[in-house]
Parts: C-alpha cells; sequence; structure tokens
C-alpha cells in the first residue's frame, strides 16, 4: 500500500493505524507560532465505528488503503441487516443498518449505492451525493420574509428534519445532499 506524508491526509482517505482501518473525516492544516506545521485529523473506526483525534507532522509517514468500490442496488431492510445485491454478479450482501449512520432515512428501494471492500470485507456504503425527498410538513411562508436570506424548518416523509427556503410548501419534492444532509435545490 502507498505511504503518504502526514500533510497529504484529505476528508475521506481511508488510512491503516494504529492496526486498524479508518477514514478521515475532519482534517485541519495548523501552523503555529513556534514549531512545525501539522495536520489535525479526526479518524472514525471503519470496522467500529470509534473515533479518534490525531496529529500528523509533514514528515509521519501514514499507510493510505486502497478500497474497492462496487455499485451495488439496495433491496430491502430486515430487522437490523440492510440487503444489497451486486448488479454483475447478482450476489446479495448483508451489511448492519449501523455502518450508513444518520444517513439510514435516505436509503430508498432500489437505490444504486457505492459499497467499499477492503479484500473481501464491506466496510462502508456511499449514498449518491444527491437524494429527492417529499416534504411531509413545513410551516407557511410569512410575507416579507422572502426579502432576506432565511430558511424555515421542515419535516421530510422519511423522518428527517432540515431547513428549506420559505418558497418550498408541503407535499414539493426536494434535492437533499446526503453529505451534509442540507437542502439543495427544488426537484
Amino acid at each position: 500500500m502507498p505511504k503518504i506524508n502526514g500533510n497529504e491526509i484529505r476528508p475521506g482517505n481511508v488510512l491503516e493505524h494504529n492496526g486498524g482501518l479508518w477514514t478521515a473525516v475532519k482534517v485541519e492544516h495548523v501552523k503555529p507560532g513556534k514549531g512545525g506545521a501539522f495536520a489535525q485529523v479526526e479518524l472514525r473506526n471503519l470496522r467500529n465505528g470509534s473515533k479518534l483525534n490525531e496529529r500528523f507532522r509533514s514528515a509521519d509517514r501514514v499507510e493510505r488503503a486502497r478500497l474497492e468500490q462496487k455499485d451495488q442496488q439496495f433491496l430491502y431492510q430486515s430487522g437490523d441487516t440492510l440487503v444489497f445485491m451486486d448488479n454483475e454478479s447478482f450476489e446479495q450482501v448483508e451489511l448492519p443498518v449501523g455502518i450508513l449512520g444518520e444517513r439510514h432515512p435516505f436509503l430508498q428501494d432500489g437505490m444504486t449505492v457505492q459499497i467499499e471492500y477492503h479484500g473481501q470485507e464491506a466496510l462502508n456504503v456511499r449514498l449518491p451525493q444527491k437524494v429527492t425527498c417529499r416534504i411531509r410538513e413545513t410551516e407557511p411562508a410569512v410575507k416579507g420574509q422572502t426579502a432576506a436570506n432565511s430558511f424555515k424548518p421542515a419535516v421530510l416523509e422519511n423522518g428527517i428534519r432540515v431547513m428549506v427556503p420559505p418558497f418550498v410548501g408541503a407535499d414539493e419534492e426536494i434535492v437533499i445532499n446526503t453529505e451534509t444532509m442540507e437542502y439543495a435545490e427544488r426537484a
């Protein structure tokens, strides 16, 4: 596996560190007034979900893991298990619901997702960046409120609460960014 310098770590990189596989969630480059620069990295363990904060100096070498990505179709949920099917070999893979975390409600029947494998082990599920959802309820627009850049709360059909612009009403379809879990545009 290739080694990279500590200052080359980017969010989304998968690293082999302390005997485990970790994904970089947040990376902040710090240049203190005294001493050398470093990267403050928030890591999440891909196997058990634990978090870790580490400092990597630019001279530190880190193993970057290569994950194989396969497009797979979501079939159904059975209890705490999600079932996906490989579109080429038609093999089915069962993964725990917790692998998606708070993004689980955006998973829709028949949706094609990317599952990342390390060898034969499925470690991560990537949803499409944008998903279309229907608004179940929201407040009506207040006259004159549209002049300023304001947002109002809305509840989607999947139960997720998001902030939407005042011109969006109930029973409308909107596009949600699954990475930030925020309103992107009207559908």
